[in-house]
């Protein structure tokens, strides 16, 4: 099996992705690099819109790529995302690896019918703290697909759900909204996990959902990790899971908080776009697919 490797959003860390690089090797991968993975013409992204669209297409469109795996999030998969064409892809589907910015792409590929894969990226892959992470990435790749646990959380809402699974970081579903990525949320399970942002542009953005329906007609929801949740001199809430579950207050999905997804480790993977069903149950929450 041949792993195309590319950078479609923020520049990486040369000696962090050559490691995860290694690791993906070690998995009996042939690693097949996009041309510009170590660009240097630019400051943030790691190289311009065309040249990062030409390589994510090239890996699209090689029959011989059997895995995409993403470099790393940041921003940048907006940008390029309407110049991509999918038709050599959907003749054959492959898997595509990532989260954080790639979200925009599983919502993408989730419109055109698609799964693929939320789970840790090249970058994480030679850290310690991301080993269980990935063991179960590597397993889930070559088929071996096992449930997601989360420890019990008070403000978890008790109940069961099945439905597609779909979402990811709560920036790009927000952004998601009225463009052609823009997802359909009815009977579904939706996925949120956030890094480094203040609680009241958390609470705009889960506004922002429930003002576009989003929430109106979905299965359950579950919350991954908040990382570096900040607030101003002027506190607008005490945590951010009570900004979250006051604001679907009026609905009676299933919502289970703290799954270990998201911009921490752990970092489990899932299946995008899968059938799942969550169950949230009084000491612990549970997701099969």
């Amino acid at each position: 099996m041949t792993a195309g490797v590319v950078v479609p959003s923020r520049k990486v860390d040369d000696k962090l992705f050559k490691a995860g690089c290694e690791v993906i090797a070690s998995w009996g991968l042939k690693i097949k690099l996009g041309k510009y993975c170590f660009s240097e013409t630019s400051e943030y992204l790691a190289a311009p819109d065309e040249n990062r669209t030409e390589d994510l297409q090239s890996m699209l469109n090689d029959p011989k790529v059997d895995i995409i795996f993403c470099g790393r999030g940041g921003y940048g998969m907006t940008r390029i995302l309407d110049r991509l064409d999918f038709t050599q892809f959907l003749k054959k589907p492959k898997h595509i690896v990532g989260f954080s910015d790639i979200t925009a792409l599983h919502l993408h590929l989730h419109t055109l019918g698609v799964q693929s894969i939320h789970g840790p990226m090249p970058t994480q892959y030679s850290r310690a703290e991301y080993g269980d992470s990935i063991s179960c990435l590597r397993k889930l790749l070559f088929g071996e697909i096992q449930p997601l646990h989360a420890e019990y959380f008070t403000l978890n809402r008790i109940g069961e759900a099945s439905g597609k699974i779909i979402g990811g970081n709560l920036s790009l579903l927000a952004d998601s909204l009225g463009t052609s990525s823009e997802p359909d949320t009815e009977g579904k399970i939706l996925v949120i996990e956030e890094v480094d942002e203040y609680l009241y542009k958390v609470d705009r953005m889960i506004v922002q959902l429930k003002r576009a329906g989003k929430f109106s007609k979905l299965a359950g929801l579950i919350i991954g990790h908040m990382t570096d949740m900040k607030d101003t001199d002027f506190k607008f809430s005490n945590s951010v899971e009570e900004l979250i579950i006051n604001n679907v207050r009026e609905f009676d999905f299933p919502v289970a908080f703290q799954f270990p997804v998201g911009h921490e480790a752990p970092n489990y993977p899932w299946v995008h776009g899968a059938d799942a069903h969550l169950l949230v149950a009084p000491d612990r929450s549970i997701l099969n697919y």
